[in-house]
């Protein structure tokens, strides 16, 4: 227990303290609130009073500090010599003793049991401050700088991962718009740089002006009534040396299907088992097909997954897999960073944030202690980060976020 030295918390509602110990003077008390300096009153020996009541978790601390320059009681030869002369010389010196104990006891020391220096004084956590920054890897860290190590390495983090998503997914969703809408008799180039070719939309417009001809072909049979049958159905072969019949360019024929330049409107719209021309595919397969012959892969697998199933792990063209597949990527890097940094907690949590059990290192913010901690799966306890550690080990639990 200090001899001069007396701490309490206020509660907002009082103001008289009585003080544990003697003085010579009252000017030598001296009273702090919150670290300041405040006046007061004394309403008996013992017993000072604030103006106003300390605000309620308010630190109030009050000092006893004797005058040891100046000697309370001089002698002088010859001089008689009191008890009370003796007492005062004796009060002032037990009481300088007294505060450089008290002062010594205060001070940061070297804990016996392991050798390193311990901030707690009378059970109490004592906060370090005015520390400067960091320099060397051995220096102390204030939290300020943890902090900002901890928030420029998330931001990093962040950025990182974006870019990667960007650079996974960011060509996938223009080459199928090129696949299946480019402009009509307008080439496009994938993103590769190599593939060039028309989209769906051109193809399908083939089929449709395919159509128009068949159409006004069938007109023309109208008015030879031995032909006429023929333009409108023959699915055999061509009609005479002009064209295929209407039938044929809809839904297909001799000559029509499977042939180069050629495919019936139907089979345009919707074949999904084959090419239409020999070569292309039809409008179907490059939106939602699945033919495994089709290298580019349809807007359907581009979006869901490869192969005939849509599988998300399955790739579309070889090489590179469906947007979903990179989504669910990014979903799960979301959530391994989810469930290692819980975020800001008044009290140390018991599950993550998924309601899962907790893993090693997992880490919060303890918003009532100001600290960050860390859990530690071996003796499932969470172990706060507090002043004093190093700035490497700082920076080491920033990066693990």
């Amino acid at each position: 227990m200090a001899n001069s030295i007396y701490e309490a918390t206020g509660d907002g509602s009082t103001t008289d303290f009585t003080i544990p110990y003697t003085y010579l003077e009252a000017n030598d008390v001296t009273a702090f609130i919150g670290g300041v300096s405040t006046p007061f009153t004394f309403t008996s020996n013992n017993v000072i009073s604030f103006a106003l009541a300390p605000a309620n978790g308010a630190s109030v601390r009050i000092l006893r500090t004797t005058d040891i320059v100046n000697l309370n009681v001089s002698y002088s030869d010859g001089g008689a010599l009191t008890a009370g002369q003796l007492n005062a010389s004796n009060t002032q010196l037990l009481f300088g003793v007294q505060e450089a104990i008290d002062i010594a006891k205060e001070a940061m020391a070297i804990d016996q049991t392991d050798g390193k220096f311990n901030a707690q004084k009378d059970g109490v956590d004592r906060t370090i401050k005015n520390v400067a920054t960091p320099v060397s890897n051995t220096d102390a860290a204030t939290k300020s700088y943890a902090d900002g190590i901890a928030t420029s390495a998330v931001v990093q983090a962040t950025a990182a991962a974006s870019a990667q998503v960007t650079a996974a997914t960011g060509s996938i969703i223009p080459d199928a718009t090129k696949l299946a809408i480019y402009p009509v008799n307008t080439q496009y180039t994938l993103s590769d740089g190599v593939t060039t070719d028309y989209s769906a939309k051109h193809y399908q417009n083939l089929a449709s002006v395919a159509g128009t001809t068949s159409a006004t072909n069938a007109t023309n049979a109208a008015t030879s009534e031995t032909n006429a049958q023929e333009w409108a159905t023959k699915t055999t072969g061509i009609v005479d040396a002009t064209g295929y019949s209407a039938k044929a360019w809809s839904i297909g024929g001799t000559d029509v299907s499977n042939t180069a330049g050629a495919g019936a409107s139907q089979e345009w719209a919707t074949k999904t088992t084959t090419n239409v021309d020999g070569t292309e595919f039809s409008a179907k397969e490059y939106a939602v097909g699945s033919q495994a012959a089709n290298p580019l892969g349809s807007a359907k697998q581009w979006a869901l997954g490869g192969g005939a199933g849509y599988n998300t792990n399955t790739t579309v063209d070889g090489v590179n897999y469906s947007a979903k597949y990179y989504a669910e990527l990014a979903a799960a890097q979301f959530d391994n960073f989810d469930d290692k940094y819980l975020g800001s907690k008044s009290s140390p949590p018991a599950l993550d944030n998924d309601g899962n059990a907790l893993i090693d290192g997992a880490m919060y913010y303890d918003s009532t202690g100001k600290y960050l901690s860390v859990y530690d799966l071996g003796t499932t306890t969470w172990n706060p980060i507090v002043a004093g550690a190093s700035a490497g080990f700082s920076i080491a639990m920033a990066i693990a976020l």
